[in-house]
């Protein structure tokens, strides 16, 4: 009887550390959070004033920021600050900023998710941002033999407009910023589409002078280390925060700004992407599938909180008198596991279901498919609960019997304590007969509960991951299921339901046992007043199925006596 008590608590203790680790990086930051994106907004006003963009030049111009081509010459193009301007974009779900000296995206803002729920006084959140606060652009230019872009200076574009919007009655929205050098046009074309986050970034050269032209496509994320505005309120949740990258041997590999820190890293790989990883959210470069391309994740020097995932293309030439061109996807959004698969070959890994994916996929592709006929997300768990439930029911049946009968047998081993029970040796002996004698598994009481966490901690990924769970509802007080109870009403539900299980399940004789036993309630409440409700909305369910499956096993072997 003590080693199956000492097997339960084993398996109950490994469920919440395993819980711990998951969660262990919670924090209070809801007034940094909204001081933060108020600063974001004022500095996002400040960026249609030229004085303003004249004082963050630096920021753009750091030295030693853009790739290095060691077999080609660089041409240094001078700057002209002065003519900096501003160009807005917009489709119906994407708003990006482009500076016209380089023709870098600087901010970039998403109309369809907000920074906290609507009737909380939620706006659209940005991602990229080029602040004094925060550094986050996305870069790109040509390098090589001849170079618009140096690490002395940028090519200052021309843009017709300074605000384009894509029209009801159109899928694409096309942005042209030109330049002349040296009788060469160079036309930077930015192509948004309709209902998609991915911005097409295309370079056409009309080469009008009388020597060949030749250069090199690089895309650049710029950012620093500081995490995202958080996008919930009371403890914040910290996933992975970092750059990612597919490498030959390795589809998904990701890297957080400590491991950039200590180490460059550089990979090449045919077609291949760079991407920057948050919560929900990713942006990512996207070169040419069938082309060769170079990446590099770095820390641009020492001293400076500014990390660079860089990629370089294929070379371009083009002939005097004659016309070439190039083209790059940089994807600024959610994690869409269907966009993301459509642009580039495991890219969709950045929806990271951790080390359990092989389970969270199935879960997620589960839930995907409820929710397309209950329409809600809450719902979507409780139908999810109930089908994984019954899916694992052939292989908890045996261990729920399993525990009915030792909870009729609690008063024959009860009565052996009393008689044996200084004597551990006869003791052990005496109970292991009974067990054989009644054919009971005194371990089969740990296998429901640890069917279970596989489950648990791959729901508990896919909550955190799945953007389209962020601020979604469920009813009554539960308008976030990404976020705590904010009446604690599910956790103390589950608790309680917790509690009741152990009513209908054999209790240890040891009195040591049974007290940690008694407290396992108390400690899972507390922990789960923290965690997202889905999350506990899910626990619950699952216990009280399991209340309802162990009762009717139960009533099954009564009735058979």
């Amino acid at each position: 009887m003590d080693w199956q008590r000492t097997l339960l608590i084993f398996g109950m203790g490994m469920i919440a550390w395993l819980l711990v680790i998951q969660w262990n990086q919670f924090q209070e930051d809801q007034p940094k959070s909204e001081s933060s994106y108020n600063q974001a907004e004022v500095d996002r006003s400040e960026n249609a004033e030229i004085v303003g963009l004249q004082e963050r030049a630096y920021i753009s111009q750091a030295a030693g920021d853009l790739p290095q081509l060691e077999s080609m010459p660089a041409l240094d193009v001078a700057p002209t600050p002065l003519q900096r301007q501003l160009v807005t974009a917009k489709n119906d779900v994407l708003e990006i900023t482009i500076d016209t000296l380089g023709g870098d995206i600087v901010n970039a803002v998403l109309l369809q998710h907000f920074d906290r729920k609507a009737d909380e006084g939620g706006k659209a959140l940005p991602i990229l941002q080029n602040t004094r606060e925060n550094l986050y652009v996305a870069r790109s230019g040509l390098i090589g033999p001849n170079a618009t872009d140096t690490n002395e200076g940028r090519p200052q574009f021309a843009a017709a407009f300074d605000n384009y919007i894509l029209n009801a009655d159109k899928e694409k929205l096309t942005i042209d910023l030109t330049i002349n050098i040296d009788g060469v046009r160079i036309v930077k074309r930015f192509t948004l589409s309709r209902g998609s986050y991915d911005v097409e970034v295309q370079y056409v050269i009309n080469n009008g002078s009388s020597f060949d032209w030749s250069g090199v496509f690089y895309g650049q994320i710029k950012r620093d280390s500081k995490p995202p505005v958080a996008d919930i309120s009371g403890f914040g949740m910290q996933p992975f925060l970092g750059a990612a990258i597919q490498q030959p041997e390795k589809n998904y590999a990701k890297f957080d700004f400590t491991d950039i820190e200590d180490k460059t890293i550089k990979t090449s790989i045919e077609g291949g992407w760079v991407a920057m990883v948050q919560h929900y959210f990713v942006s990512a470069w996207v070169p040419p599938a069938n082309e060769v391309n170079n990446f590099i994740l770095r820390k641009q020097s020492q001293g400076q909180d500014v990390y660079l995932m860089t990629f370089t293309g294929a070379p371009i030439n083009v002939p005097a008198g004659q016309s070439g061109e190039y083209a790059a996807n940089f994807y600024v959004g959610p994690k869409d596991q269907v966009a993301l698969s459509g642009l580039a070959e495991y890219l969709d890994r950045t929806l990271d279901f951790g080390f359990l994916w092989i389970v969270a996929e199935p879960i997620f592709k589960a839930m995907k498919f409820i929710h397309s006929f209950v329409g809600n997300w809450g719902w979507t768990i409780i139908v999810l609960t109930l089908g994984i439930k019954l899916l694992l029911y052939p292989l908890s049946a045996a261990s729920l019997k399993s525990m009915a009968k030792m909870r009729n047998l609690q008063p024959e081993m009860a009565r052996l304590k009393e008689l044996y029970g200084d004597d551990r040796q006869k003791m052990s002996q005496e109970l292991m007969g009974l067990y054989k004698k009644e054919k009971v598994n005194p371990a089969g009481g740990c296998f429901p509960m640890l069917l279970q966490m596989p489950v648990f901690i791959s729901l508990y990924w896919v909550l955190m991951e799945s953007v389209e769970i962020r601020h979604a509802p469920w009813m009554f007080w539960i308008q976030d299921l990404s976020a705590k109870d904010p009446l604690f009403v599910l956790p103390l539900l589950m608790g309680g339901s917790m509690f009741v299980m152990q009513k209908l399940q054999p209790m240890p004789t040891d009195p040591m046992q049974a007290k940690i036993m008694q407290f396992m309630p108390i400690g899972f409440t507390f922990m789960f007043m923290w965690f997202p409700s889905g999350l506990v909305l899910y626990w619950t369910v699952n216990n009280l199925l399991s209340m309802a499956q162990q009762w009717f096993v139960n009533r099954q072997l009564s009735m058979s006596k």
